[in-house]
């Protein structure tokens, strides 16, 4: 079962974390899957194929890792337009080095050995931190997914369900990624078919306009992009 169909069960956020050595990642993972529903990735690269095509809703990032290092995977994670929240875990304490992180895309930055109490602190302050405030632009309407709400140029606010909200937020998670129906399905309609992704692109669209959504021939859909 992938971490997406199991934080559809039980309602958990879902968490990528980015860890090259076993022993740390399994303590880690002991220590986060009461509140997470975790994924793991061993390399910057797997971890990259994961961010841009599925949703997660904080990044666990470890700096040193083999090829590409968990700056550059950040770096790239931000270049996609992926918002993310990420911590980033590392040995390398000097102010340099957590200014490099934080430039590279981090979002907060923990030294190691760390306690695993502020560990969790820090991934709660950072989804709350993002809850807050959050909104996307999706050409010319803003989106705002804690309001479960769309607001346009002329509409006015335009209320959304759960199902449109998850669609939604999906596809702003990586706006330049085309998604297609079988990474919707696994992400936000987990058990539904392509009749399913398409129902909820034209109820989305029905409530807001035809270019929200764009729909790429024979790949799938990526949210509007400005005009």
């Amino acid at each position: 079962m992938t971490a997406a169909s199991r934080a559809e069960r039980t309602g958990k956020p879902r968490l990528l974390y980015v860890e090259d050595e076993q022993e740390i990642a399994e303590i880690v993972i002991e220590m986060l899957e009461d509140d997470y529903e975790i994924d793991r990735a061993d390399s910057g690269e797997t971890a990259l194929r994961r961010a841009l095509g599925e949703r997660y809703d904080v990044l666990l990032v470890d700096r040193r890792l083999p090829g590409m290092s968990g700056v550059e995977f950040l770096t790239a994670v931000r270049t996609a337009r992926i918002s993310t929240p990420a911590l980033m875990l590392t040995a390398l304490g000097a102010v340099e080095d957590r200014v490099s992180g934080l430039d590279g895309g981090a979002d907060d930055y923990l030294v190691k050995p760390f306690d695993f109490a502020e560990l969790l602190a820090r991934l709660r302050a950072l989804r709350r931190n993002r809850s807050a405030g959050e909104r996307r632009e999706i050409g010319a309407w803003v989106f705002t997914p804690q309001a479960q709400a769309l607001y346009g140029p002329a509409e006015g606010r335009v209320s959304l369900t759960r199902a449109e909200t998850d669609l939604l937020e999906l596809l702003t998670s990586s706006p330049e990624h085309v998604f297609s129906r079988n990474e919707i399905l696994a992400s936000v309609f987990p058990g539904g078919s392509g009749a399913t992704v398409d129902t909820y692109v034209h109820y989305v669209r029905r409530k807001s306009s035809p270019e929200i959504i764009e729909t790429v021939r024979a790949r799938g859909y990526r949210a509007g992009q400005p005009t």
